[in-house]
């Protein structure tokens, strides 16, 4: 049975040594979506909200929050990061904003968490700037589509 990485044998929370494994290019892809109402789907659009361009901002909030992923998540390395990118579909069928982000670097450790965090804060974002016009928001589906590189080489999701 495999052992979590982040546990002792003990059961003490550690960081993983690193220093042993080889530099490598890592991407990782991931992505979320928050419901919205109809109404306020269209304040978006025509930026009718007055904390202004709520895409813009989301999309500046999850660079940033990927950038300070292990300062968030406690046993997460700190990793230079090469790219972020963050993007943003509006389906007005569904009444939902899907956020996408890829991280990379080259490093010993991939970027996983970073994109994962990069989704969350983005669709955090938004729930932030729309929530005096809407209450029900649902943010959901945050998960990793994607990732290469490393010792593991490349994983897909099968969702």
């Amino acid at each position: 049975m495999p052992m979590l990485s982040h546990i002792d044998k003990d059961g003490n929370a550690k960081m993983i040594d690193v220093s042993e494994k080889n530099d490598t290019n890592r991407i990782a892809t991931a992505s979320g979506f928050i419901k919205i109402k109809k109404e306020t789907i269209s304040l978006i659009q025509n930026e009718g909200l007055k904390k202004g361009d709520v895409l813009t901002v989301a999309k500046i909030a999850g660079i940033q929050a990927a950038k300070k992923t292990s300062s968030l998540i406690p046993l997460c390395h700190n990793i230079n990061l090469n790219k972020i990118d963050i993007q943003f579909n509006i389906n007005n069928q569904e009444n939902k904003i899907y956020c996408e982000s890829i991280v990379s670097c080259i490093g010993k450790t991939g970027a996983e968490m970073e994109a994962l965090t990069a989704v969350s804060i983005a669709l955090l974002t938004i729930y932030d700037m729309c929530k005096a016009s809407d209450k029900n928001m649902l943010i959901s589906e945050i998960n990793l589509l994607e990732k290469h590189g490393g010792k593991s080489g490349s994983w897909i999701s099968k969702k």
